[in-house]
């Protein structure tokens, strides 16, 4: 990089402090012209130097890392990462807060999601997960509508508590959720110690075409920290960046946070005829059912040299996979397939995987995906841009073997119908088994319900109120009860 101050086209510019005008004494400033193509260039790209912020997960900290296979895999996926123990794959990663804006306290309740790219020696391998276990929607549809009921009233643009429990109340399956968000899990004391879940169900498939389903674990090493609503309401006074500065200082000075990754691994047959729906992100796999298997570590070691360039550029989908990773039949992972990459299109343009923070490792070529915006490759010069050519025929390194994502719970049989799924007692069964475990933890259950209160009665609507009491009854009546009472003592007060 040049030492001195230039042009973005590269010409040396003897000050940037300067401007060209048309003055008529010393000391007197003047007439500014458009020909000083410098302080028009500084001004308009001045003006255009923000990109669209994430609609949601828009706060972040990030930073880089490697992942390491601890234990040989190759009998549940054909993955080259996961094949070798021992063999390490560069990695970024992002932590976020889900709802609020970039520039909102980070120690907020609030969900936190986790968007880990691995760059594989057979392309990259993204996972997007939460730092709670389940989801508040399984149907895709309602995705957002979710979000939207977590943000901003439209007319007053403030956080609206009855917007919040009117739309859960409409759509009740994210009771397992609520029970997450307003324990302690829901403000973390350091994005060190929070772990992540995948939350979805995916495949881990061989090339012979044999498969097991998996949901994926990220434990912290050193266990989880969290806060107490109120010392995270003071730390986000304080220091909204409390989390970010956390995370990078521990870098920076050596103490670098681990993680333990498992999965957990069902057969396909037992999909079948388990007791609840394997892809229904709202519901977890008991680890009595199916217990962790560990396959890799974590370590993030590098900060990132530029914010912008590095992190907010970052770029994840789900749906981007590797050989011996894929997609099951979730149906809000197969909307986020979708949503995620179309969301980077229109953030960072059509050509988002070619910035540095998203490209591959290893050589890409796609011919049949060129020209477009910004692209910054020799976008493939003469070779053709149309499949089945034989002037430079493809090659294709997987000719003729199985393709991965192809399984046989992919060869379906049915009728094509509109759906909704409908809420049943089971969906509250393992809500009421966290309120037993918050149970067990000396005033877990006092903090979830001034939590909860806290919140609730910020909604003005005694109706909505009244509903939520109901709502939380079919948890536990008690806990009904004593947030009914905690609830209207604080709206009298």
């Amino acid at each position: 990089m040049p030492s001195f101050y230039t042009s973005a086209e590269g010409s040396p510019y003897p000050d940037p402090t300067t401007s060209v005008q048309f003055r008529n004494g010393p000391g007197v400033g003047g007439l500014v012209l458009l020909q000083d193509s410098q302080l028009i260039e500084t001004l308009a790209h001045f003006n255009r130097e923000r990109i669209p912020e994430r609609v949601v997960h828009a706060k972040a900290a990030g930073a880089y890392g490697e992942f390491e296979c601890t234990h040989d895999c190759s009998d549940i996926t054909s993955a080259s990462f996961l094949n070798t123990v021992g063999k390490k794959s560069d990695v970024l990663l992002r932590i976020s807060t889900v709802g609020p804006e970039r520039g909102s306290a980070d120690t907020t309740r609030d969900v936190h999601g986790w968007g880990m790219k691995i760059y594989t020696d057979e392309g990259n391998q993204d996972f997007v997960c939460n730092n709670i276990p389940v989801f508040f929607v399984r149907d895709p549809i309602k995705f957002p509508s979710l979000n939207r009921s977590h943000k901003r009233n439209p007319q007053t643009n403030l956080a609206d508590s009855d917007m919040f429990w009117d739309f859960h109340l409409g759509n009740p399956e994210g009771i397992h959720a609520l029970m997450h968000l307003f324990n302690d899990r829901g403000t973390p004391a350091s994005l060190r110690h929070i772990n992540a879940y995948s939350g979805h169900t995916y495949k881990f498939t061989k090339e012979d075409g044999s498969f097991k389903y998996v949901k994926l674990h990220l434990k912290a090493q050193g266990g989880t920290k969290n806060f107490d609503a109120q010392t995270a309401t003071k730390v986000a006074g304080e220091n909204p960046d409390f989390l970010t500065q956390d995370l990078f200082e521990a870098i920076e000075q050596g103490n670098y946070p681990k993680w333990d990754v498992f999965v957990q691994v069902m057969e396909p047959k037992d999909a079948e005829t388990y007791k609840w729906n394997v892809f229904d992100m709202t519901k977890v796999w008991p680890h009595k059912d199916y217990p962790l298997r560990q396959i890799g570590r974590l370590t993030m070691n590098r900060n990132p040299q530029n914010y912008f360039t590095d992190i907010e550029q970052a770029a994840f989908s789900p749906s981007t996979m590797v050989p011996g990773i894929a997609p099951s039949a979730d149906p809000i992972l197969q909307a986020r397939m979708f949503a995620y990459p179309d969301a980077a299109r229109y953030r960072l343009g059509v050509n988002y995987q070619q910035l540095p923070t998203n490209r591959a490792k290893v050589p890409v070529y796609a011919p049949y995906q060129r020209d477009g915006y910004m692209n910054f490759s020799d976008n493939y010069g003469a070779d053709p841009n149309y499949v089945n050519a034989s002037l430079k025929p493809t090659t294709f390194k997987n000719a003729g073997k199985v393709t991965s994502t192809i399984t046989e719970h992919e060869k379906w049989a049915g009728e094509v119908s509109s759906f909704t799924s409908q809420m049943g007692p089971e969906d509250y069964e393992q809500a009421t088994a966290l309120w037993n475990v918050l149970g067990q933890q000396e005033g877990h259950q006092d903090r979830f319900i001034g939590n909860l209160a806290g919140h609730l009665s910020g909604a003005k609507n005694a109706s909505i109120r009244s509903r939520v009491y109901e709502y939380f009854s079919y948890v536990d009546k008690d806990l009904s009860a004593r947030l009914r009472d905690a609830t209207e003592a604080k709206v009298a007060a």
